[in-house]
């Protein structure tokens, strides 16, 4: 029997949960750097693309800047 892992597409989930509260990435990031994240702009491009991962501690902040529960994020 094979196993197929299928990934939750985070990045992806972010970019949506984003664009649902009408901020730009722009918006995200100043508003993480009041929180004391040290993302930019391009890092968080390139995790909505996939490209990247996130830390944890920027997951968190995410949550809390959103006003989500982290099951937003984690949807297949």
């Amino acid at each position: 029997m094979q196993w197929i892992l299928r990934d939750i597409p985070l990045g992806r989930n972010i970019q949506t949960v984003r664009m649902s509260k009408n901020m730009s990435q722009k918006e995200v990031v100043e508003q993480l750097q009041l929180m004391g994240s040290m993302m930019s702009r391009s890092t968080l491009a390139n995790i909505e693309a996939g490209r990247r991962n996130i830390k944890a501690s920027d997951l968190k902040a995410l949550q809390i800047l959103f006003g989500v529960e982290y099951d937003e994020f984690f949807k297949d």
